[in-house]
């Protein structure tokens, strides 16, 4: 009897022991069933930004600083939640540097896709063909651009190659405009390495090439046309022509500061600069603009013709040019030019005339008496 009595007591202890384990168990099992749905309470949550904010993902971040430095910029209250999160749903995805627009409220959850997702701001200077070196300065050094460093004075003149360049925020001015340089600087030493020799009597060095093909960048904006336009020049300078083309005369004028507001006079085609080719010999001493591939192209392989005279065909640049081989030529061009100018000029005079007159008659109400009966 005792011996029984003793299993009983054993089986009993056992039992008790299993359910204790098993309570433990399962409060253990709804304890963490209860912290997950709070974390993902949390993770899912509106964020504490109310207004929609630019973040900076910097170089080399990885998601433990980026987590840390959403949380300290005020994106999220938990950078541990967040820097979990992402190692369950996002372990593979990688986050590039730079600049994300996160929405007002956004959660984490939000911000995990946006900066996983989706490719940051683009932040570039778009250098235009043609512009000078002190409109690319103003541009670099507006305020609203995203660099660093004090402002930069304008580069030597034709320096910079016009094409785009992409910058992260917080660069220094001085390093793009270093950019610019070493662009030009490669882009012209393959440019100069491949061009025609036959225009080595009148196009002596890759400097004389970047003076010309700023001409023909300031002469036309029509890449189809740029090589005619250089035999225009090259021709002109075998036969000692001056070149006599106008963007040199009003560079003369304003030295690339500004656009001249006003049509060039004849006192100006007269004025003495070292840039009026009107009266200078070849070419001016320096560029006077930053041009772009395919002007500095058309130079170094301009067109073989016979031309040395072009017009504009109208006022509108993009209709391009009338060319010339001869002066006689060139003064039939210039009647039909004036002959555009003119109908175009009617044509928005009689377009205007008929606006007026159609606003006249919008404006004009007849006013019926009415009769009042006492």
């Amino acid at each position: 009897m005792i011996f029984g009595t003793r299993k009983k007591r054993r089986r009993s202890s056992a039992v008790v022991l299993l359910n204790g384990l098993l309570t433990i168990l399962v409060l253990a099992i709804i304890a963490a069933g209860a912290v997950t749905v709070y974390m993902l309470h949390l993770f899912y949550a509106d964020g504490p930004k109310t207004e929609a904010t630019a973040f900076l993902v910097e170089r080399g971040n990885g998601i433990s600083t980026i987590a840390t430095r959403l949380e300290e910029q005020g994106f999220i209250d938990n950078a541990l939640l967040f820097r979990g999160a992402a190692q369950l749903v996002a372990r593979s995805a990688s986050v590039l540097p730079g600049q994300y627009d996160i929405p007002a409220r956004a959660s984490m959850s939000q911000i995990l896709t946006t900066i996983t997702t989706s490719k940051p701001k683009e932040f570039f200077v778009n250098v235009i063909p043609g512009e000078t070196s002190w409109q690319v300065a103003e541009k670099l050094n507006d305020p609203a651009q995203s660099m660093s460093g004090d402002p930069v004075s304008p580069p030597l003149e034709g320096s910079l190659l016009a094409v785009r360049y992409d910058f992260f925020p917080g660069d220094k001015r001085e390093t793009m405009i270093a950019n610019m340089q070493k662009s030009m600087a490669d882009k012209l030493a393959e440019i100069w390495a491949g061009h025609d020799p036959s225009i080595d009597d009148v196009v002596k060095s890759p400097a004389q090439l970047v003076t010309l093909a700023s001409l023909v960048e300031k002469e036309t904006g029509l890449a189809t046309e740029r090589p005619d336009v250089a035999s225009v020049f090259v021709n002109r300078l075998r036969k000692k022509m001056k070149l006599q083309t106008d963007p040199s005369v009003i560079y003369g004028i304003t030295l690339g500061h500004d656009k001249l507001d006003r049509p060039l006079t004849t006192a100006d085609l007269k004025g003495k600069t070292p840039y009026n080719t009107y009266q200078i010999d070849g070419l001016p001493p320096g560029p006077i603009a930053n041009p772009g591939v395919d002007a500095l192209t058309a130079v170094a392989h301009p067109s073989k013709t016979t031309y040395l005279y072009f017009v504009a065909k109208t006022a509108d640049p993009q209709d391009g040019h009338l060319f010339a081989s001869t002066y006689a030529e060139h003064r039939k061009n210039v009647a039909l030019y004036r002959k555009a100018v003119a109908a175009d000029e009617a044509e928005q005079a009689k377009e205007q005339l008929e606006e007026e007159q159609a606003k006249d008659a919008g404006d004009t109400t007849t006013d019926t008496p009415q009769d009042s009966t006492q």
